[in-house]
């Protein structure tokens, strides 16, 4: 007679309730963003249908994270897990405030660059691939915003870089080329880093759960390498944010792609660094990010002057932008070194806030390069009398990038600067208000250059030309979207402000992920 077996208990391992419908929010933008790529690149030979699939998948995907935005201000951080294993042991997806913004934001940029694409990328581009790589990108830039596993965090930027690769050098120009060996370079090399220090954790702490790394560093020996981790992280995504002096990089690459290439990469790519130096340094590791913070407040320093000093020094208009990105990159550094609900809060909403603007003014410089036929501020001019609409849009834009009100850019400016006086971190005050104010000149030499000054009479600037809408609708919007968080800054203020609260103390995110633990952050 054959024995009988009790059947096992899974309860402890495994997730033994069904998932809730709105709980599929948290995995569904990454799955939509892979399955919608994996469906053009089976129909590659039939480019014409690419955009008329990629355009509404995008739309979808911003209405997706909308209400995962919406899920999670109303319930706090959520959680799924893959195969049903509890964690640690499954890989799991959370998402709090934090990462659902960034997804959001994120998502709409994309939409913008979908949209332009229709005119900037031609039938060569989208026989190589625009809109497949465009789709693997956001699985990439999502994925790492709504994971809650170290290394499920590289693998989704191993997607995100391997998808830039492609859009780099979308036409195999040789310039593109030279670019990409460059971006590609250190980018690797940043990787590899990530990898070591991932590696490293998991010696450390047995564990590459998120939610368990921040209970088991409370526990931590003092013999533990703390600190040599989180060194690690900061280096490698210092370098993938483009933080001095491992920035070189991105003004001699980024001027060098399609334009809507160099619009999505300067608002997305280098704000995914700094969101996953926020969750591991700022959320796992706090009081060695504190012990850091000299070292960091440094870096944005450099990084910040570097950043302004390379724009005043530009005459080609993309990759003066290049360098505005860079001294945006030091701001939000500025507020990581920080630290605390201030610096984090400030860092958080000046990325929400450069992802969109910095996008917008890379559509500015490619309309400006198509009317006057070049990039050169030296050959530009009569922009403001042959196209006063433009005109108008570039100033906004103009604005909101050097911190000025009415306009996005001057909320998180003045929380970075309030956080910096209430720590007295007087340097980061002052080189934050000084960076804002040569901010302010490089772009004023650019519209007195581009716009203001007449043109010559034989220069395409000085002639009436349409502009296509592909691009200048996403340019209206994205300026909109600006000018609307300038003005009524209200909603997003608290929601960044109850997101920095959770990132400085993590007990939600650390309870959707082992509903167990107390709000101390201890499991009995």
């Amino acid at each position: 007679m054959a024995a009988t077996s009790a059947p096992a208990d899974l309860s402890a391992a495994m997730v033994m309730t069904p998932t809730a419908l709105v709980d599929w929010l948290v995995i569904l933008p990454v799955a939509w963003c892979i399955l919608v790529g994996a469906v053009l690149m089976l129909l590659r030979h039939r480019v014409r249908v690419h955009a008329l699939l990629a355009i509404p998948a995008l739309a979808l995907l911003v209405v997706m994270n909308a209400g995962l935005l919406y899920h999670v201000a109303v319930t706090g951080p959520v959680t799924m897990v893959m195969g049903r294993w509890l964690p640690p042991f499954g890989i799991a997806f959370t998402v709090d405030l934090t990462g659902a913004l960034f997804a959001l934001t994120a998502g709409l940029v994309a939409l913008a660059g979908a949209v332009a694409a229709l005119d900037d990328v031609n039938g060569s581009g989208r026989r190589y691939g625009f809109y497949p790589f465009l789709m693997l990108l956001m699985a990439g830039v999502n994925g790492a915003f709504l994971t809650g596993d170290i290394f499920n965090l590289y693998v989704w930027f191993e997607v995100l870089l391997i998808s830039s690769f492609g859009l780099l050098v979308l036409g195999s120009e040789r310039g593109q080329i030279d670019g990409a060996v460059k971006y590609g370079f250190l980018n690797l090399m940043a990787t590899t880093l990530f990898l070591i220090a991932t590696g490293l954790l998991y010696g450390v702490f047995g564990t590459l759960n998120m939610a368990d790394i921040a209970l088991k560093v409370q526990a931590a020996p003092e013999r533990a390498p703390l600190m040599t981790l989180t060194a690690l992280f900061v280096l490698a995504f210092g370098m993938k944010a483009a933080a001095f002096p491992v920035n070189f990089w991105l003004p001699a690459s980024y001027h060098t792609p399609r334009l809507v290439v160099s619009a999505l990469f300067a608002g997305l790519l280098t704000k995914v660094g700094i969101y996953a130096l926020i969750r591991v340094g700022g959320m796992l590791f706090p009081a060695s990010l504190a012990a850091l913070s000299p070292v960091l407040s440094t870096v944005a320093v450099l990084t910040m002057l570097t950043g302004v000093f390379g724009a005043l020094a530009q005459t080609d208009l993309r990759r003066l932008l290049g360098f505005l990105v860079i001294a945006g990159i030091g701001s939000m550094l500025a507020g990581i070194a920080m630290g605390g609900q201030g610096g984090f809060g400030g860092a958080v909403f000046y990325a929400l806030h450069s992802i969109v603007v910095m996008t917008a003014l890379y559509f500015v410089a490619g309309l400006a390069a198509r009317i006057g036929g070049s990039s050169s501020l030296a050959v530009l001019g009569g922009l403001y009398r042959s196209h006063p609409g433009l005109s108008a849009l570039s100033l906004m834009l103009f604005f909101s990038v050097s911190g000025l009100p009415p306009f996005s850019g001057f909320w998180p400016k003045v929380m970075l600067v309030k956080a910096a006086l209430d720590n007295s971190a007087w340097v980061l005050a002052a080189s934050l208000l000084i960076a804002g104010f040569l901010t302010t000149i490089a772009t004023a030499r650019i519209f007195l250059l581009a716009y203001w000054r007449p043109a010559a009479d034989d220069t395409p600037s000085s002639t009436v030309r349409a502009l296509p809408y592909a691009v200048l609708l996403p340019l209206v919007a994205l300026t909109a979207l600006s000018l609307g968080i300038g003005l009524f800054p209200e909603p997003l203020l608290d929601l960044v402000r109850t997101a920095a609260e959770g990132l400085v103390e993590p007990a939600g995110y650390i309870r959707s992920v082992f509903p167990a633990a107390f709000p101390g952050g201890l499991v009995p």
